[in-house]
């Protein structure tokens, strides 16, 4: 086996024995075939990338196909924004097909089934049905209706089409094996009456075909080389091909091609729910203000929240497509949008949480405007001039009164440096009546080669712009919020999930446009929602410049188990990965990257501490060491002399990977 086959997922392996068998490479055709009953979400993504990108892979057509069998649910709403999103993503169909459009070759086909002996209407209660149906371990038991002649069955189909019969009065069943051990081949519902008009046909019909029967039968129509789909549907796989083979006997001079079910592990993601009936609840009980809320895991909300078509991309194909049911981290979603939005996204200032600050050594009536570069990232990105006046917000808590040696930001006494402006120092300070500080005063140094320990971000009071700010944070604080038999997934709702604050900003983004994003320094990253206007600018927080939920996950407690001695300490884990990651190739470096982070959680700063004196030529040792400090940063790990060291001697280094991993700790 060469080395691109090894590297081939098991779907693409299917793909490639199916053309070495014989299968013209010309009748390779996919397709994504979503239900229009609600919004896409991130989950979607991954049966999106698969099947569009095998299109891509083999340069085959990729049909949009709307599943649209069931009025009562699906909307044009839904219609519209599952295009929109596959657009957005950046991907482009070759046909946009509804089942709806095969209502009559459906039913056609019924009418052959039946007039064959293998199908026939039912009309017991639903109740009496799944009585009858039996249980997983016990054999059904054939209706009393089954033995139906061919004639009289024909007569209530035909009526049942004509609107003669009341909802739930009669049925259409497959008739197979009620003793088959696969629950789902026990005489399966085919048409049921609903008296619901469609978004398409209108009131043209009044019987609606299932899902089983409708699915596999549009994939054939269509001549779907491959029909791809998750894993709770391998169950349905028997019936899949009992329909076709039906079909196929029926159509072969037409319709050669029998398409093929094969299925993958959906893509699961830890704090989100993925259920579309769930995530309606959310919107009609007003948790969230739409199916585009930045906090809904909506493909929509995503992009509202300054989410990127590369970044989902990437975090789809980091994931993996696997055999095996798993749960994906959110950390590696935030992870993959942080390092997009490092590359392409301008640096600006903003404060949110604003005290004033005071230069009292510098000119009241003076402004200048300072270079300020926009992206680091980017050689291409220029840079933009700030405006710099004596007055100047900065985040409340940059500043303490008294704080000790490992406080590396503004204290009574001691100096910072303004971002890309001059190094100050804190000489006092005014308090309104409840204590609070309201002001600080400063005296400034023009003297700027000089080292110092922290760097602040700032706006200046005069020509600061306001901006409404949504800090947006996780909708659930659970996990899994929807696992759990003795309480809802609503009981797991993050209270703190959204918070608005009016921030302050530098003048320059009065002219930014919706949808552009940025990276606010030392903050994080922020979009301009759609709700912003020119007079009343609106951002959205995409994501924090690091992960600050790992802080907030219980410590182990010590009636666990130790580990045995088999088990592999972390930190060695680690610098195992770390030797090879330089080599590595992006996708890869990317997952290691994100192992290395899980693992830090179990590594302490004694462990960490000896990994300062790397030699210099082991890149991927002092990676990996930098990735763990991060980690530890965000657990409240006070900053030294050592720490400083580290991070200032890698910001030095000519490794562009180790300087960037530094840049964001620097």
């Amino acid at each position: 086996m060469n080395e691109e086959t090894k590297s081939l997922n098991f779907i693409e392996q299917i793909v490639e024995e199916d053309l070495s068998a014989g299968l013209s490479k010309d009748k390779l055709r996919f397709r994504f075939p979503p239900e229009p009953n609600g919004y896409l979400h991130i989950g979607h993504t991954k049966a999106i990338g698969i099947s569009f990108g095998l299109g891509e892979k083999y340069n085959a057509p990729v049909n949009l196909r709307f599943d649209d069998t069931n009025p009562v649910k699906e909307e044009q709403e839904y219609v519209d924004a599952i295009k929109r999103d596959i657009a957005w993503l950046g991907y482009k169909w070759d046909k946009e097909l509804y089942s709806s459009d095969y209502f009559q070759q459906l039913y056609d086909w019924a009418v052959e089934m039946i007039k064959d002996g293998w199908a026939y209407v039912d009309s017991q209660s639903s109740e009496e049905m799944a009585e009858q149906k039996g249980t997983p371990t016990q054999v059904g038991t054939n209706s009393p209706f089954r033995t139906r002649s061919v004639e009289e069955n024909l007569d209530l189909f035909q009526r049942m089409k004509n609107g003669e019969f009341k909802e739930g009065e009669h049925i259409l069943r497959a008739k197979i094996d009620m003793a088959d051990p696969n629950m789902l081949m026990r005489d399966p519902i085919m048409y049921r009456v609903l008296h619901q008009s469609h978004h398409r046909t209108g009131d043209e019909w009044c019987i609606y075909p299932m899902y089983d029967w409708t699915h596999g039968e549009s994939d054939y129509i269509e001549q779907i080389s491959h029909s791809l789909c998750s894993l709770e549907f391998k169950p349905h796989r028997k019936l899949y091909n009992w329909f076709r083979d039906i079909v196929y006997d029926y159509s072969s001079d037409t319709l050669p091609l029998p398409p093929k079910q094969r299925e993958f592990a959906r893509l699961n993601l830890s704090y989100t729910i993925m259920s579309k009936r769930k995530l309606l609840q959310l919107v009609d009980e007003g948790i969230v203000s739409g199916w585009d809320d930045p906090r809904m895991p909506t493909i929509s909300g995503l992009r509202r929240r300054g989410y990127t078509p590369n970044a989902l991309k990437k975090f789809v194909e980091t994931a993996g497509v696997a055999k095996r049911e798993n749960v994906i981290e959110v950390s590696l979603l935030e992870f993959c949008i942080r390092e997009d939005l490092n590359k392409i996204a301008n640096r600006v200032m903003a404060v949110l949480n604003p005290v004033k600050l005071v230069i009292t050594n510098y000119p009241e009536d003076k402004v200048e405007w300072l270079e300020a570069e926009n992206n680091p990232e980017d050689e291409n990105a220029g840079s933009r001039k700030v405006p710099f006046s004596n007055e100047l917000y900065i985040e409340k808590e940059d500043f303490k009164e008294e704080a000790s040696n490992k406080f590396f930001r503004l204290k009574l006494g001691s100096e910072v440096r303004l971002k890309n402006a001059y190094i100050i120092k804190a000489e006092s300070i005014v308090k309104d009546a409840d204590g609070e500080v309201t002001e600080i005063r400063c005296t400034y140094s023009e003297d700027t080669a000089r080292r110092v320990k922290g760097t602040l971000h700032w706006v200046s009071v005069k020509h600061a712009i306001k901006a409404e700010v949504r800090e947006y944070d996780r909708l659930f604080m659970d996990e899994a919020p929807d696992s759990h038999q003795d309480k809802t997934f609503m009981e797991y709702l993050n209270p703190n999930s959204l918070r608005v604050v009016e921030a302050y900003c530098e003048p320059g983004l009065k002219d930014a446009k919706k949808g552009e994003r940025f990276q606010f320094q030392r903050l994080g990253y922020f979009n301009i929602d759609n709700d912003s206007t020119q007079e009343h600018l609106v951002f959205n927080k995409t994501v924090g410049l690091r992960d600050t939920w790992a802080k907030k996950k219980p410590q182990q407690t010590t009636n666990q188990k130790p580990p045995t001695q088999s088990q592999r300490k972390s930190i060695d884990v680690i610098k195992q990965l770390g030797k090879k990651y330089t080599n590595l190739p992006e996708e890869k470096q990317l997952k290691v990257k994100a192992q290395i982070r899980e693992l830090a959680k179990n590594v302490s700063y004694d462990e960490l501490q000896p990994l300062f004196g790397t030699a210099v030529k082991k890149t991927g040792t002092r990676i990996a060491a930098m990735l763990i400090l991060g980690v530890l940063l965000d657990t409240e790990l006070e900053r030294n002399d050592d720490i400083n060291n580290f991070i200032n001697k890698a910001l030095e280094d000519k490794n562009d990977l180790l300087i960037a991993e530094a840049k964001v700790l620097g």
